[in-house]
């Protein structure tokens, strides 16, 4: 059994509360949902920030005070040392640091997590730009904050990630649209990805106008908008680009039936995902019976469609599948229970009639309390 604290931790870690819920409760009226919005103090307005500071329950009070050194240098310098390793690059990258932590980071090669901090200074921002990395001036090249002169110059760069993120600098004009390309840009067209919400979101607009970009990566960004218009999805899901086709299919609840089907069939890593959708077509599937991929056949082999599902594919899979399929009779199904490859699909089949179900079910509890009863019998084992 789980107590109450473990409970919240456990929905915490699941992705299963917005980030948003934070920033909402920072008014309510229980403080115990007042205290958890103080534990996202960087996502609050200020004028939230000063109400749970200033807020008639001391709990409040307190835990307002323990998150409010996350905008304070001095503090963030002191509490640095007492942090684990791993949460050392969630520190820099997101707090406000000193002129003497953002030094050290230079020195001791741990400039990583400045290039996308937005309490970063403008003269360490410049030094990144020159980065030798090509990785950190790629995240310095679309952060919204860079001087005209340093787009220009990275617009030159050697690294045509680093050329490319400086081309698309007239999109991120703010810190969540930055996220917004961050969340998308670079990660390949098999990423996996948990898809999370964002603490803050762009505006409609600025995502229509990545769906209307020539740059395929901006396309990227507008497809993977889950409230992107029904009109722009139709658009992006003709588009030619793959990455965008992919990101559609993945993320967008209105993404065609046909879109779905074509990226479970070229892409494996999305397969999963995919079969979770509503809107996934599990029938009109015939055309796939002779796909090269067994994963792909095993799907079309349960379109209940199908005039005569393979059951005799060379893959076990495909055969389970057919023999799953609800279109098959019950005397075919007879012999499809008598084959080792097809007799589990038969079992699992929904058209199986009901005595014969409770027929199976007997043999199989009958076939389990077999040996038990021979066991209890016999003199006692041996070691």
């Amino acid at each position: 059994m789980l107590n109450e604290n473990e409970i919240i931790q456990e929905l915490s870690s699941s992705r299963q509360i917005p980030l948003s819920f934070h920033r909402s409760m920072a008014g309510h009226e229980r403080p115990e949902l007042r205290m958890r919005a103080a534990w996202s103090w960087q996502s609050l307005a200020p004028t939230q920030r000063a109400a749970l500071l200033n807020d008639p329950n001391p709990a409040v009070r307190e835990a307002a005070q323990g998150s409010r050194w996350e905008l304070d240098p001095e503090a963030v310098e002191a509490k640095l040392p007492s942090i684990g390793s791993h949460s050392k690059p969630f520190v820099l990258g997101t707090c406000a640091l000193t002129p003497a932590l953002v030094e050290e980071c230079f020195a001791e090669d741990k400039a990583h997590p400045l290039a996308w901090n937005r309490h970063t200074p403008a003269h360490a921002v410049a030094r990144l730009a020159r980065h030798p990395e090509a990785k950190v001036r790629e995240m310095v090249a679309a952060r919204p904050d860079l001087e005209p002169d340093l787009v220009a110059e990275l617009g030159e760069d050697p690294d045509e990630n680093v050329r490319m993120r400086a081309r698309l600098h007239p999109f991120p004009r703010t810190w969540a649209e930055y996220w917004a390309m961050q969340a998308v840009i670079g990660h390949g067209p098999d990423c996996t990805c948990p898809i999370t919400e964002p603490v803050d979101e762009p505006s409609p607009d600025w995502f229509a106008a990545c769906a209307a970009s020539e740059e395929p990566v901006l396309r990227q960004v507008a497809a993977s908008w889950p409230d992107l218009p029904a009109e722009l999805v139709e658009t992006l899901a003709r588009d030619e680009d793959d990455e965008v086709r992919i990101q559609l299919a993945c993320r967008h609840p209105l993404a065609p039936p046909h879109l779905l089907l074509d990226v479970f069939a070229t892409r494996p890593a999305h397969r999963p995902h995919l079969l979770t959708l509503s809107a996934f077509p599990r029938t009109g599937l015939t055309h796939l019976i002779g796909h090269p991929d067994p994963e792909v056949r095993a799907l079309a082999a349960a379109d209940p469609g199908l005039p005569e599902p393979p059951w005799e594919d060379p893959d076990e899979s495909v055969c389970r599948a057919a023999a799953a399929n609800p279109s098959l009779a019950p005397e075919t199904l007879e012999a499809l229970l008598a084959d080792p490859r097809t007799a589990e699909g038969a079992a699992a089949n929904p058209s199986l009639p009901v005595p014969r179900m409770h027929a199976l079910l007997d043999h199989c509890l009958e076939s389990a309390a077999t040996p038990a009863t021979t066991a209890g019998h016999q003199g006692p084992a041996s070691p």
